[in-house]
Formats: structure tokens, sequence, C-alpha cells
């Protein structure tokens, strides 16, 4: 099964690609869009080009497991997400994602401007991660 992984922001979304046989999850690219109609035509669009069989989306939980007003506003992208594309969207908890980018990030030469424009799709993929690893034990 292959996934898009998504790291909804209020400006800047990261993507990520990966497939549960090989395990393998790629970063791909961050999207400077605002939440809205564009972001979700651009969204559309990377579905079209990497051809996922599932959305893995990030869900923001508070740190002890919690929904706040940031999950509920996922949740709702989610849901028109499922219209626009037709196909399953699975929410993970997305905590400390970003943490896990910084830290793969660190000592490796980058400016800060680089590593910001980078960071968004490495949630992404731990996102991904995540998820996989969640199916595989599940299993």
């Amino acid at each position: 099964m292959r996934y898009l992984a998504i790291d909804l922001g209020e400006r800047r979304t990261g993507l990520a690609v990966g497939d549960d046989q090989t395990g393998v999850v790629t970063p791909l690219s961050v999207l400077e869009l605002p939440r809205g109609g564009a972001l979700i035509e651009a969204l559309v669009k990377a579905l079209k080009e990497h051809a996922p069989d599932e959305i893995v989306l990030g869900l923001p939980l508070n740190m002890d497991g919690t929904e706040g007003a940031p999950a509920k506003r996922v949740r709702e992208f989610a849901k028109t997400l499922r219209k626009r594309c037709e196909c399953l969207v699975h929410c993970q908890d997305e905590r400390l994602t970003s943490y896990a980018a910084d830290q793969r990030m660190a000592r490796t030469g980058r400016t800060h401007k680089q590593k910001k424009g980078l960071r968004d799709a490495l949630a992404a993929a731990e996102i991904l991660r995540d998820f996989l690893d969640e199916s595989a034990s599940r299993a």
C-alpha cells in the first residue's frame, strides 16, 4: 500500500510518501500555502502525481493525548480532503514529529532558513513512519 503523509500547518504543509511493503519513507516537499482552497488544489495535484492508495494526515494532539482546537481543525480539513480525493484519510498522532525532524537536521550544516524549508517535509515523514510502525504492530 502506498501512502501520502501530510503535516498540515497554518502557512506551510509538509508532504512525504512511503509504502508498507518496503517501509521506505521519503520527504517530498513543503507547500507554502495557507489552509484553504489553494492548498486543497495543491494537495489534489500531489495526489495525482504520486498516486497513493491512502493519505495519512498528522493530528496535533495535546501532550496528554487530548484533542484541542487545532486537532478539531485538522479533522475538519480531513473531511474536506476526503470529499475531494475520494480515498481513505487516516489521522495520525503527530506529537513530537517536528522535534524529531529538528533532531534529524541538527549539525547538518544547513542554515536556519534551509532547515525551516525542510522541517515540515521531514515531520510528514516522521508521521508516516509512526503510522507504518503502528500498523505493523497491529498486524
